[in-house]
């Protein structure tokens, strides 16, 4: 025997020896279902798995975490019954739900009413149930900056605090100046807050932002009058844009800027993406738009810009199409163009391309 071995074996008790689960030397006895759990997270621990333990209430962690600093060794075979047993459980399991008012939210998303959705939250904040930095740390940055903007630097450093680095850097650059250098100041000074006020900040914030009246549209004002008058005739565009000059210049140049046309291809579509689309349009409906198109001063050089970033053999193609095509109809060609920029629209609203955003 080693000397390292029987050092390490003087140190274990006979008991020890014997079971861990406690009784005068040769007593053992079945684990209780505390040591159960202990076991089974000692296990995965061990195996380099992970377990969600942080999802237990706090004086379940502590628990299972005092029950694991009393136990000593475990026998193969009571190893491998509580392994068994555990398993077996599992396969039993027929559904499972998310536990808590905000882990049943998150599962109802889009299946109950906005209004609805903000009253329970109100009510789980009222009972002081759940930890609120789970959702707050999902919210868009949009709907967070309102709130952070209205705090007090001190809150403000812990709410940046408690965010994903990424989203707490854009939040601290729309801040004003000022500000953002004192807000990261404070950040520096968060070190001695205690779990409990984080928390307390955390329900304060999300009873602030359920407060807020529920939305009855998704995109804003800008957006929504921008995608009616991409599908609308050039003439009924011209007219509204020429309405809303007078009647409000600053909201007339933001719709400006959400409008996507025919004629705004070249600066807003990537040259890689123009393949992509031209394979979702039907030949006809693309032969026609730029039929159309190529005498027309605002949209031809949208129709260059498509042709050249096809295969030549496809250009030349649809370039003898188009000289056969004769004249087109006024008409036609709106429906065609609209066409073209819709399956745009849809492209990117999968995720398919992404559009040139630069105001310039």
């Amino acid at each position: 025997m080693s000397d390292d071995f029987g050092h390490a074996l003087a140190r274990i008790t006979p008991v020890q020896r014997a079971v861990s689960f406690g009784g005068s030397l040769g007593e053992r006895r079945a684990p209780t279902p505390r040591e159960k759990a202990a076991i089974i997270v000692r296990l995965m621990l061990a195996e380099g798995g992970s377990m969600p333990v942080t999802a237990l209430p706090d004086h379940m962690q502590a628990a299972l975490t005092e029950q694991i600093g009393q136990m000593r060794l475990v026998d193969r075979n009571t190893l491998s019954q509580v392994v068994e047993e555990f398993l077996a459980e599992l396969e039993e399991v027929g559904l499972s739900f998310p536990g808590g008012i905000d882990g049943a939210l998150t599962m109802m998303d889009g299946h109950i009413s906005a209004t609805a959705a903000s009253r329970l939250r109100r009510l789980a904040g009222a009972l002081g149930k759940g930890d609120p930095w789970e959702r707050l740390t999902t919210l868009p940055a949009d709907r967070i900056l309102p709130v952070l903007e209205a705090e007090s630097v001190e809150v403000a450093a812990v709410m940046l605090s408690k965010l994903p680095v990424p989203k707490a850097a854009e939040l601290l650059g729309r801040l004003p100046g000022d500000k953002a250098r004192r807000v990261a100041y404070a950040v520096s000074m968060t070190g001695s807050v205690s779990p409990e006020t984080v928390r307390r900040i955390g329900h304060s914030l999300a009873t602030q932002l359920d407060a807020q009246p529920a939305r009855a549209f998704d995109a804003g004002p800008v957006e929504r009058v921008g995608a009616i008058l991409n599908i609308s005739t050039s003439a009924t565009r011209d007219d509204v844009l020429l309405g809303l000059d007078a009647e409000d210049a600053a909201f007339a140049e933001q719709v400006r800027k959400a409008i996507f046309t025919f004629g705004h291809i070249p600066a807003r579509i990537m040259p890689r993406d123009i393949p992509k689309i031209v394979r979702m349009i039907d030949l006809p409906v693309l032969v026609t738009a730029l039929t159309a198109a190529q005498t027309q001063a605002q949209q031809a050089a949208a129709v260059e810009f498509i042709l050249a970033n096809i295969s030549q053999r496809l250009a030349q193609s649809i370039r003898d199409e188009m000289a056969t095509r004769g004249k087109v109809k006024d008409k036609d060609a709106e429906d065609a163009m609209t066409s073209i920029v819709t399956t745009i629209r849809q492209l990117e609203g999968a995720g398919e391309i992404v559009m040139n955003r630069d105001e310039d």
